[in-house]
């Protein structure tokens, strides 16, 4: 079992892996080819593989969070491990690994997401579960009905949108998004790496409401061949209560299903019950959870 630096050439055995591992998590070869190679402005962001036989087995990504007022808060991303190579020691050091590297960046706390049976492992290694998080799919046949916007309420696809109005409305939204840390630092560059120039999103099906030429609710689709990510879906705070985030995620549905989608996942936090009606309204199905999980790096 050897440790290494990720590379781009890693991409396809990554997100072989991934899909066996989560396969209700969506992002493409391309998109994680580019997010090695160029890797997120402002996070200090890197990622580790394991390998056995020279075959990867194992991932996991680390990063000093840009995009929060917080100090010194890291995320250790998605570590998993092929079930076949499990119980070896490779989660354990892939775990190192990135602690390693996170600690001479001034990272002094950390969030990391366990899947419910990892979460001994998670204890063992120093790590407190904090929020759970659901998975859900939705069937796309049928697609949801395209949606009549109320007065003065006009869909475009972001295509058509300036970014920088998207951007606003973004921040503003996820002010009080439930969080282990609060999103409220995300410059227009980090904005614009992860999602405006994200190789995976679908400009055409994800689906922004606008007022008087202000964007006031959206709803981002990432896809990768015939399924889709719901990357965020929100709605500016003087415009909710009316409907228009729901508008925009079933709009954003409808369009992508036009286009050859057949399945749609998202993920909500538990305490998101605003977002977990909307999703239930729709017909999606819980199919997984997620715990995030704090520890302080010493």
């Amino acid at each position: 079992m050897r440790i290494r630096v990720a590379t781009p050439d890693d991409a396809p055995a990554v997100v072989a892996l991934r899909a066996t591992v989560f396969p209700y998590l969506v992002r493409g070869v391309e998109s994680t080819r580019k997010m090695i190679a160029e890797p997120p402005p402002e996070e200090d962001w890197t990622a580790f593989v394991a390998e056995v036989d020279a075959r990867v087995v194992g991932w996991v990504s680390a990063e000093r969070i840009g995009t929060t007022s917080t100090a010194n808060v890291g995320g250790i991303n998605l570590l998993h491990v092929h079930p076949e190579h499990r119980r070896r020691g490779i989660g354990t050091a892939l775990l190192t690994a990135a602690s390693d590297y996170l600690r001479p960046l001034g990272v002094r706390r950390v969030r990391a997401m366990a899947l419910p049976d990892a979460l001994p492992f998670a204890s063992r290694h120093g790590y407190e579960p904090s929020r759970e998080v659901r998975y859900s799919a939705l069937d796309l046949n049928p697609a949801p009905a395209l949606p009549e916007p109320p007065p003065g309420v006009r869909l475009r696809p972001i295509a058509e949108v300036d970014p920088h109005l998207l951007y606003v409305a973004d921040v503003a939204s996820a002010v009080d998004e439930p969080s282990d840390v609060p999103v409220d630092a995300k410059s227009y560059e980090s904005w614009q790496y992860d999602v405006w120039d994200n190789l995976g999103l679908d400009k055409t099906a994800s689906t922004a409401a606008e007022v008087a030429g202000e964007v006031v609710a959206f709803s981002l689709v990432k896809r990768d061949g015939d399924r889709m990510w719901s990357d965020y879906t929100g709605s500016v705070p003087a415009y909710r209560g009316r409907g228009l985030a729901r508008l925009t995620k079933t709009a954003a549905l409808h369009r992508a299903a036009a286009n050859g989608v057949r399945v749609a996942y998202t993920s909500n936090d538990e305490a998101n019950a605003p977002m977990l009606a909307i999703n239930a309204r729709l017909g999606y199905r819980p199919v997984a959870s997620q715990w995030s999980c704090l520890a302080n790096l010493t």
